[in-house]
């Protein structure tokens, strides 16, 4: 094709945030501050990223962050005391466990100990349930953000084709719930591969809509694409970078070949800059619900 649309989750998370601190104001004008809590274990830099950038983006608009640090070697008890901590607290009305956690830890215990009126990653098995059935409190934050990029760049879902790359309880397997569902940015025939499935490409090229989330650089190769389609691609990866100018550096790359793949289709995400500030706003928008929900239930 040659001509697509770039999807800039900088872009689009600019004309959501607007809402999202109207209603902190309205929130606090009626005594609530919303307050966002973090619990971090270990030293992992990624891990320690993301969340001084949710920390930050909290300070910008007006939410309260409160981030608990445990060590790599805490025990499964203690950590379970902090989410019962959270659970109790009247300044944090939404909390997450930063993931992944170290393999001595249940994460599944973890989860299930989490107040579902403050999983605002929306990963309770009773937040689950609700978004498949189509009754969700909140929705996951990067499936969220995706269905956010599709609606906001005006991509028709109705009636398409969504392939889905990844069946991950955080990506895969919600987001494919999402796109189900009746309403505006659904109404999508789905699609779920993985790693056993087999002719991968020739399911691939059936797209429309082509949402990848499989956690391995460069996945998706332009044969992989049907001409004119939409691919969004969840991937971070990093990657060592051939440059002989910056011998030893790295560079963030997708799971979508992107130099290859980007003229074949109508509009593609890009990485970084794609994806990732959208699953930022969306945990944002979480917790004002999740504070919208506490005042309710104090009136």
């Amino acid at each position: 094709m040659g001509t697509y649309t770039l999807i800039k989750g900088n872009e689009i998370s600019a004309e959501i945030y607007p809402d999202i601190k109207k209603r902190v104001l309205n929130l606090k004008a009626k005594g609530i501050t919303p307050g966002l809590g973090v619990i971090l274990v270990g030293d992992d830099p990624a891990s320690k990223a993301c969340v001084k950038m949710k920390e930050r983006k909290c300070k910008e608009l007006g939410i309260e962050s409160v981030t608990v640090k445990l060590p790599m070697n805490v025990t499964e008890e203690y950590l379970l005391q902090k989410v019962d901590e959270f659970n109790k607290s009247t300044l944090v009305h939404g909390f997450l466990i930063q993931l992944p956690l170290p393999e001595h830890i249940n994460e599944n215990h973890i989860i299930d100990a989490i107040d579902p009126k403050k999983d605002v990653d929306c990963f309770h098995p009773e937040n689950v349930g609700r978004l498949f059935v189509g009754n969700p409190i909140f929705l996951p934050a990067t499936p969220a953000g995706v269905q956010q990029l599709l609606v906001r760049s005006n991509i028709k879902t109705t009636g398409k084709h969504v392939v889905i790359v990844g069946r991950s309880n955080i990506v895969g397997k919600p987001m494919a719930a999402i796109m189900m569902q009746k309403g505006i940015g659904a109404d999508s025939t789905v699609t779920v591969t993985h790693s056993k499935t087999k002719n991968l490409s020739d399911i691939t090229r059936q797209a429309d809509i082509l949402i990848v989330a499989v956690g391995k650089a460069h996945t998706i190769t332009a044969d992989m694409v049907k001409e004119g389609a939409t691919v969004i691609d969840v991937g971070i990866n990093r990657v060592s970078d051939n440059d002989l100018a910056y011998p030893g550096c790295s560079r963030l790359v997708g799971d979508v070949d992107f130099d290859n793949v980007k003229d074949k289709t109508s509009a593609i995400s890009p990485v970084p800059g794609g994806v990732g500030p959208m699953t930022i706003c969306m945990l944002m928008r979480n917790t004002v619900i999740a504070a919208e929900h506490a005042l309710r239930n104090q009136i």
